[in-house]
């Protein structure tokens, strides 16, 4: 969330950063009500002075002996009156407010260039040389289930399209990697935390989700709960209203969650295999870091998501999101990008983000400096660690052999137990 103190003072730099979001946005009913706002704070500081004062002037006449004024009774409770119907009037504008801010994106970062889309995407660099086949690469679909490891039939009738199941040396292959990528990241620094997958409302809005994409969430309306998009959400919200020291941060966690998206604005996309599903495992990247030295922990995060690609030999690129491509919460975003041989194309496996003091002030989580005992949001980050279902498909995909098996890296074979699987 934005402070409405630095858009009442750079409003028109503002108006120009939400363009380059592609967003028209008219902030002059959001300053119309700040300064309405204003008008009524005052006015009600000062029927309180004025109700205060005459409730001791009747104080005094009572302990005189003497009986208040019949007037002096009827003004006050007129004032009363007119308080309590001023304090309705500014809960409304300040929800108000806090409605319009909350469906603000944040403001991006200098470096993030300018563009309207994906299109304007700036890729970085490349790590890995895509494998030629001496044969044409199939999809991860039909090799998973020549192999008897996927099968979308049996899930599209146990719940409908966009799920998996995963059979036989498929789901050892799934938990392998995910035991992988938590050892992996654990050795880094981070610590593993599991939370729950149902959060309440206030969760949610904690790290942008509400309100404004309600429409991609699974919500259980009879307890008014949601099942996490990622594990992003209830990690970052562990410290929500919490005051950490400085000596405390950096904070890092890694987090294995189920995922579950309706992906309701992306019909008709990815509509086989492992790439775009309702629900899909993931393991998460979660900092709370000091604000001076965010930059460089949103590099560090690329580069903690990356390596485990590059242990698993998987090809992969890393894109700098425009301005138009960005996420609503983030001030900068890189894409990592893996490559798929059946697709002969990169597709996202990670997004790695800096979201400043934004998710921060959104949850009330604060720095206290030692040395001069200041208090102020810290700033978060995340990044996917990485999507494990597009690593599955990644590892099929680029690891299939022209009789129709799929060889494990040797970075998983201890995981699993075995180095290859056969039809």
């Amino acid at each position: 969330m934005l402070d409405i103190k630095v858009i009442r003072e750079n409003v028109k730099e503002i108006e120009r950063a939400m363009l380059n979001r592609n967003l028209d946005i008219d902030f002059n009913r959001l300053l119309n009500w700040d300064t309405e706002r204003k008008t009524l704070v005052g006015g009600i500081e000062q029927l309180r002075l004025k109700r205060n004062k005459e409730s001791e002037e009747i104080g005094k006449l009572k302990r005189e002996g003497k009986e208040p004024v019949p007037e002096l009774l009827t003004e006050i409770n007129e004032i009363r009156s007119i308080i309590q119907e001023r304090e309705k009037q500014l809960l409304t504008i300040e929800r108000q407010i806090e409605d319009f801010l909350l469906r603000i994106p944040n403001i991006l970062d200098k470096s993030v260039p300018v563009g309207k889309d994906a299109e304007d995407n700036k890729i970085i660099r490349f790590v890995g040389e895509p494998e030629k086949f001496s044969f044409k690469p199939r999809h991860h679909w039909e090799i998973g289930e020549k192999l008897g490891i996927l099968d979308f039939a049996a899930a599209s009738k146990i719940s409908g399209p966009h799920f998996a199941v995963l059979k036989n040396e498929g789901c050892v292959l799934e938990r392998s990697l995910i035991s992988f990528f938590l050892d992996t990241h654990k050795k880094k620094g981070y610590k593993e935390i599991m939370t729950p997958y149902l959060v309440n409302q206030a969760s949610m809005k904690g790290t942008g989700q509400l309100p404004n994409f309600e429409e991609d969430l699974f919500k259980c309306a009879n307890d008014d709960l949601y099942l996490i998009p990622t594990a992003e959400v209830p990690v970052t919200n562990v410290y929500r209203d919490e005051i950490l020291e400085e000596s405390a941060l950096p904070q890092k966690y890694v987090s294995y969650s189920a995922c579950f998206r309706r992906e309701s604005g992306s019909y008709g996309k990815d509509t086989k295999g492992l790439i775009r599903n309702h629900q899909f495992d993931k393991v998460e990247l979660v900092k709370f870091v000091r604000p001076e030295i965010s930059d460089e922990e949103l590099e560090s995060l690329v580069l903690d998501a990356g390596n485990v690609l590059e242990l698993l030999g998987l090809p992969y690129r890393v894109v700098l999101l425009s301005t138009g491509d960005t996420g609503f919460s983030s001030a900068k975003t890189y894409d990592l990008e893996v490559w798929l041989a059946g697709d002969g194309m990169y597709r996202e496996i990670s997004s790695c983000s800096n979201f400043k003091d934004f998710q921060a002030r959104r949850m009330n989580i604060k720095v206290k400096y030692s040395q001069n005992k200041k208090r102020e949001f810290l700033h978060t980050l995340n990044g996917s660690g990485v999507a494990v279902g597009r690593t599955f498909a990644a590892i099929l995909e680029n690891y299939q052999q022209e009789d129709g098996s799929v060889v494990i890296p040797d970075a998983l074979r201890r995981y699993t137990g075995f180095d290859v699987i056969k039809p």
